[in-house]
């Protein structure tokens, strides 16, 4: 998700279904005074010998994920309100999370011409960010988020993107295939269209097989990880993928008074009724995804769906539900957007769940 300096995209997406919002990551309503984590578990997860898993029970391994948004993909953690706890991890997978995706801004913390370096005191933080979910039983999705120059520039970023993986699949080839998966690339927009993306994404999970030759990695489609475009998505012939698309419609009611997103104040109270007609746009919706997966033999994440803080509760917890339980039978994993920040199921200050939006996550047996 992308956090807002830009405007919004949206013409007539509350009447049809069939096209994806551009999806983006809350502003924070205010700053969140947070300590600094303490010292995490020593170990880094290693195996010494790459073990392929199959990749569908790997998929099955992110049924209930949860985002750990505004951290690691802004400039500076904490800019965004939000920083990483030791005691998050443990919260988060007893309340029966199997995985944390990671959204990292890897590109801001690099050189900027070769051989464009990542800094080692942020490997470090991602490491802890690894020990600490392989610790509480979760596996950790290390997402490259934020990268706009890949959006705006591909043929000429395309050099430092593949660069940036290699050093990240080089840095994590001993991790355990079963706690560490890598997303290449997070919402592909702009001048990276499925094309161009689909090349890229080629050529650098060739990079990746270099040294992960059966880590799962994930891979979605451009226009901002669409349902609409996953059929648009040129594969290659690697057994080890998994496909992922974002989920935020109706955008009016899921982005109602969100800060980055102009003319947003205008949705306020916006409902989501749980109507046959809104329950069945999802359903179409999903099916699409799901009629391209079977035919290609690929399974799915839905790797975001959220709906913002402003809107009205109620609704929130029966679309948030609705999604979830469509994910589920239509045979995804999900991963709901996200912990603890505009969008949050988790109340940082309070230090406790949001029993409702928790519930919708996962019910209460």
């Amino acid at each position: 998700m992308k956090r807002a300096f830009w405007i919004s995209i949206l013409l007539c997406l509350s009447a049809c279904s069939t096209v994806q919002a551009v999806p983006v990551s809350p502003t924070p309503e205010a700053p969140l005074l947070l300590p600094t984590p303490t010292t995490p578990p020593t170990a880094m997860p290693h195996q010494s010998t790459p073990v392929p898993i199959d990749i569908f029970a790997a998929s099955r391994l992110l049924r209930r994920t949860v985002n750990l948004g505004n951290a690691l993909e802004a400039p500076h953690e904490g800019d965004w309100g939000v920083i990483l706890q030791e005691g998050y991890f443990k919260t988060i997978a007893a309340a029966g999370f199997t995985a944390v995706r990671v959204p990292i801004d890897f590109a801001d913390h690099a050189l900027p011409s070769g051989p464009f370096t990542i800094e080692p005191g942020f490997f470090d933080r991602i490491d802890w960010v690894v020990r600490n979910a392989s610790a509480n039983g979760l596996v950790a999705i290390l997402d490259m988020h934020n990268y706009q120059a890949m959006m705006d520039r591909p043929a000429t970023e395309k050099v430092r993107f593949m660069a940036l993986w290699k050093q990240i699949a080089e840095h994590y080839r001993d991790a355990p295939n079963d706690r560490v998966f890598f997303e290449l690339l997070n919402e592909p927009n702009g001048a990276l269209d499925n094309s161009a993306w689909s090349a890229i994404a080629g050529e650098t999970l060739a990079v990746v097989r270099q040294s992960n030759p059966t880590r799962p990695v994930i891979i979605g489609p451009s226009s901002w990880n669409s349902f609409d475009q996953v059929q648009n998505l040129q594969l290659p012939p690697d057994p080890d993928i998994i496909v992922t698309f974002h989920y935020y419609l109706p955008f009016h009611f899921t982005h109602q008074g969100a800060e980055w997103v102009d003319g947003s104040n205008a949705w306020l109270g916006t409902l989501w009724t749980a109507s046959p007609a809104e329950l069945t746009a999802i359903d179409n919706d999903f099916g699409r995804v799901q009629s391209w997966a079977k035919l290609n033999d690929r399974p799915v994440f839905l790797g975001e769906f959220g709906a913002y803080s402003k809107g009205d509760q109620a609704s929130r917890v029966r679309w948030t539900a609705a999604v979830a339980r469509a994910a589920e039978a239509h045979g995804f994993a999900w991963g709901y957007w996200e912990f603890c920040a505009g969008f949050g199921v988790y109340d940082p200050v309070a230090l406790q769940w949001r029993p409702d939006l928790l519930n919708a996550l996962i019910p209460n047996p």
